[in-house]
């Protein structure tokens, strides 16, 4: 009697050790995941991960965007809407915050099933994500300008502190 896939794939997920081995090799943290007893869809969790960082940033990048407008309108006067999206997107003053907005775009990419060459992982993601939330005096420009910002608005550092929750509870996860 032949055995079809399906019967393969219900002989292996029963079988527990087996199963883990052939998964270990290909998904390492997906075999954690089953030899802990816990069955879950690492795609759908990654993806959901993926959203919930997506809007952190977005949030994120939301209160850095308005910081740094105020202190704009400060020097030069109050700014149309229109104004506002062309200084954002020509003003030397705006363009620290780009890597945030990049970020965005590669996770929207990445949930689209429009990855760019080359895809970045969820892993790579958290490694991006957890560098641009790292504020640092002595860092780069963008950094610095960072520090600066949550050390002003506390809008800032509410999202700040958010993401970085989520970061930290995440990585646990993976």
């Amino acid at each position: 009697m032949r055995v079809g896939w399906l019967e393969r794939g219900i002989a292996r997920v029963s079988s527990g050790v087996r199963w883990s081995a052939q998964v270990s090799r290909r998904r390492p943290r997906l075999a954690a995941t089953l030899s802990q007893g816990r069955h879950v869809d690492r795609s759908a969790h990654e993806a959901q991960w993926l959203r919930d960082v997506r809007n952190a940033v977005l949030h994120l990048h939301e209160q850095l965007l308005e910081w740094e407008r105020r202190g704009h309108e400060r020097l030069h006067g109050r700014l149309s809407a229109n104004e506002a999206l062309q200084v954002l997107l020509h003003d030397p003053r705006f363009a620290w915050l780009r890597p945030l907005s990049e970020l965005v775009v590669h996770i929207d990419e990445l949930l689209a099933g429009r990855p760019q060459q080359p895809s970045p992982d969820a892993d790579a993601i958290l490694v991006q994500a957890r560098a641009l939330a790292a504020p640092d005096a002595e860092g780069t420009f963008y950094a610095r300008r960072y520090l600066q910002a949550i050390q002003e608005s506390p809008d800032a550092v509410l999202a700040h502190r958010d993401l970085l929750h989520l970061l930290g509870r995440e990585a646990r996860r993976f």
